[in-house]
């Protein structure tokens, strides 16, 4: 039932984020706010969940490693989405979500078993307060750039797909591998993360509201904590 849960939530974030992207009718600004939201979220999200946890069991140069490893495919990847859709296509934001949200989820499946009630709400909260509103500009921005909206749509529903699998993997076949892999994992995620934010998230955000952009991310970041103190 947990696992049914925290899949829900995944697919529900980014289908109804993309469909708030193609078809609501909010302000740039508001919905520069709210990516700079949950760009805030992210931060506290891959210090709490991702490194923090690691550095229990790993190496400050393995940790270091596999956060660059991140945070350099990302890179990598954001640019040739860049050259392939253009930089302002959406792209780099389905990147991010792709690319740090599987191996996230994958430990994510694995930190759900014998979770409670409590820290799977608090995991659920996160997870849509991160991808709604990341999901909403990417696809506004891939309408915006041409693309079909059904040929969109099918998109992000096959990446809902995907870190819900993602998830489910975490769950059933990495229950028994060693911790230290799975932190390993983790912080590739944490790179990827990082990455993401630097290049699509936070620009995309201000660019559509530069004024109020700071504070969204301040929030964003005392709401997951919030939820994480759960």
């Amino acid at each position: 039932m947990t696992m049914v849960i925290v899949i829900l939530v995944v697919s529900a974030a980014l289908i109804a984020g993309a469909l708030w992207g193609m078809y609501g009718k909010l302000p740039a600004q508001v919905n520069g706010f709210m990516i700079a939201l949950a760009g805030g979220a992210l931060i506290q999200s891959l210090m709490e969940e991702m490194i923090t946890p690691a550095s229990l069991n790993l190496s400050l140069y393995t940790i270091v490693l596999f956060v660059l490893c991140g945070a350099g495919v990302f890179t990598a990847l954001d640019y040739w989405i860049d050259e392939k859709w253009g930089d302002n296509s959406g792209g780099g934001l389905l990147a991010a979500i792709t690319l740090d949200g599987v191996p996230e989820n994958l430990a994510l499946g694995v930190a759900l078993i014998g979770a409670g009630p409590a820290e799977v709400a608090a995991l659920a909260g996160a997870i849509f307060l991160s991808n709604l509103p990341e999901a909403a500009g990417g696809a506004k921005n891939m309408v915006n750039d041409g693309h079909n909206k059904k040929k969109v749509l099918s998109l992000w529903i096959a990446t809902a797909g995907l870190l819900s699998l993602s998830a489910i993997v975490g769950n059933l076949a990495l229950s028994d591998v060693p911790l230290h892999y799975l932190d390993m994992i983790k912080c590739f995620a944490a790179g990827a993360v990082v990455a993401s934010l630097a290049t699509e998230v936070f620009p995309q955000s201000f660019k559509q509201d530069h004024h109020l952009s700071g504070i969204a991310v301040a929030i964003g970041l005392c709401v997951a904590y919030a939820l994480g103190q759960l």
